[in-house]
């Protein structure tokens, strides 16, 4: 069956992105809102999907559904399958004590917190997103900064801005190879561009980190 999507069936390009973004709202709404279950409110964002896609940009229902059987698998075989084993590894860590020892080994390193974020939430961060990305950096990171006395808020919302730069090499190489596969792009070509971008982004990322840790003052301090 061939179905050519339509990107602007309400006619107005507001109104379609509109359309477009109501399955993210709701999932978004029930999660940080209503406080509703991870599992139950990304089925909530599924049936929207459906339901978006169906009846207002004109999917075929069984065209919708057997894109949401494959969406499905493909987050539960190559996504699901290196965030449990990085899971898996993380609990480990802690049961047998390697993780308080990692922990405590950062913090023996420096007293200075700029330090301590750059060593944990940038340089650490970066190695998590490369080994298993989908979001455990930023779990891993930010539990290893409370751990040292940061605010929950501020070890997440730190953690967050230290992320941005390894993202496109994160979890193996996932994204640049979704990329190079979707649009049928030379992975090679499409990792050595990216390769040459990164390099300006990971500079200006840890200066932005530590300005908006502690302001530009203590950001010149420690350079």
């Amino acid at each position: 069956m061939i179905w050519q999507q339509i990107y602007n069936p309400a006619g107005n390009m507001v109104a379609s992105t509109a359309l477009a973004a109501i399955p993210v709202i709701i999932m978004l709404a029930a999660l940080g809102f209503f406080h509703i279950k991870a599992h139950i409110a990304a089925g909530m964002g599924l049936i929207a999907a459906l339901v978006v896609a169906i009846f207002a940009y004109g999917m075929p229902a069984e065209m919708a559904g057997r894109a949401a059987l494959y969406g499905g698998f493909v987050g539960l075989l190559p996504i699901g399958w290196i965030v449990l084993n990085i899971i898996f590894l993380h609990q480990l860590t802690e049961q047998n004590g390697s993780f308080k020892v990692l922990q405590d080994s950062l913090s023996n390193i420096t007293e200075d917190r700029r330090i301590q974020l750059l060593l944990i939430a940038f340089c650490f961060g970066a190695f998590f997103e490369g080994a298993a990305g989908f979001g455990t950096p930023v779990a891993v990171t930010a539990a290893i900064l409370i751990g040292l006395g940061f605010s929950p808020l501020a070890a997440s919302g730190l953690s967050l801005i230290a992320n941005t730069a390894p993202v496109a090499f994160g979890a193996l190489g996932t994204p640049v190879i979704t990329l190079a596969k979707v649009h049928g792009y030379d992975l090679m070509e499409v990792t050595a561009m990216i390769g040459r971008q990164l390099p300006f982004f990971s500079v200006l990322v840890p200066f932005w980190l530590i300005w908006a840790f502690a302001g530009r003052k203590a950001m010149w301090e420690i350079w």
